[in-house]
């Protein structure tokens, strides 16, 4: 086994079975991993499908499109398309297979392999490039973002999307930082919000509901999320399946009331899918949100927030 394939095992994504078994996989099924990472999923699905079976998987991240093609070029069942899941229905009326798809597998936020890479700038634990974007040649980095944002919108964005309490006291601790230096790497920032917050909590590092809160907003994350979401109804056949695997608060509830609003038959808001979702009931929340256990948490601590929800398509 190579030391490439040894590292993928390493990050073994979480809540792996219970997914598989909640896409009630058929080996000639058409399926579709809008968020390939690193291909954890994408190969444990494909290990399930037979010669007539079909994946495509999506992602924005170039280190995954080089992942996706060193591991499964040569499997004709696969097929990888390197943009956002917001693309869904683009992907799929490409391919004729608009209401065929037998199910979707999102597995939201950052990947293991990101957060592990300094140059990428996710995480607080190892310092390097203050960047944060899913896909690093497009759109805005968090340190030009930090550059340009106000105190207020900074305050605003770490309020509502990392549930800070100091958000206004880091905030204003970051604009009167970089009028004297430049913030450019993840260690100078995690820094800087230790140095705004008081009183720090055990067993928390102070920057980490301020990291999330700024890679959700440079990514567009819960956005994109809706976006996606609203395509679902349309995209996949009847009895197709949906299942999505959240690690923040947010994004669960965004999953949990779209899931509740298509049980009820509550039409999505206009603007969001490419195609109009079909009327009335279009998705059964199938069983209750699904957790780790304890084996699982404590032999990969990142799965502890982890929460599994599934829908079916109705006829």
């Amino acid at each position: 086994m190579s030391h490439e394939d040894r590292k993928v095992l390493h990050h073994r994504p979480v809540l792996l079975d219970e997914s598989l078994e909640a896409l009630r996989l058929r080996p000639e099924g058409i399926y579709v991993d809008g968020t390939f990472g690193r291909g954890g999923h994408s190969g444990a699905i494909l290990g399930c499908l037979g010669a007539a079976g079909r994946l495509i998987a999506l992602d924005q991240d170039p280190e995954a499109q080089a992942e996706a093609c060193r591991r499964f070029s040569g499997d004709e069942r696969f097929e990888f398309v390197r943009t956002s899941f917001t693309r869904l229905l683009e992907v799929l009326e490409a391919r004729d297979l608009v209401g065929r798809v037998d199910g979707v597998l999102l597995d939201l936020g950052v990947s293991s392999p990101q957060l592990d890479s300094p140059d990428r700038g996710f995480s607080f634990m190892r310092d390097g490039p203050l960047d944060m974007r899913m896909d690093p040649m497009q759109g805005e980095s968090a340190a030009q973002w930090l550059a340009r944002a106000d105190e207020s919108e900074i305050a605003a964005v770490l309020k509502s999307l990392g549930e800070e309490r100091h958000a206004r006291r880091i905030a204003r601790h970051l604009v009167t930082q970089r009028a004297e230096t430049p913030i450019l790497r993840t260690g100078q920032l995690a820094a800087l919000i230790a140095e705004a917050i008081p009183r720090h909590e055990r067993h928390k590092h102070p920057a980490t509901r301020s990291f999330q809160a700024i890679r959700l907003h440079v990514n567009r994350e819960l956005e994109s999320l809706d976006e996606c979401l609203a395509q679902i109804p349309t995209a996949l056949a009847p009895g197709g399946r949906l299942a999505v695997i959240s690690f923040h608060s947010l994004e669960d509830r965004a999953v949990k009331r779209f899931i509740r609003r298509q049980s009820e038959g509550v039409p999505v808001p206009r603007g969001l899918p490419i195609t109009e979702p079909p009327p009335g009931r279009t998705l059964l929340r199938i069983g209750k949100a699904c957790r780790p256990g304890l084996a699982e948490v404590e032999s990969n601590p990142r799965a502890r927030s982890a929460v599994l929800r599934v829908a079916e398509r109705l006829p």
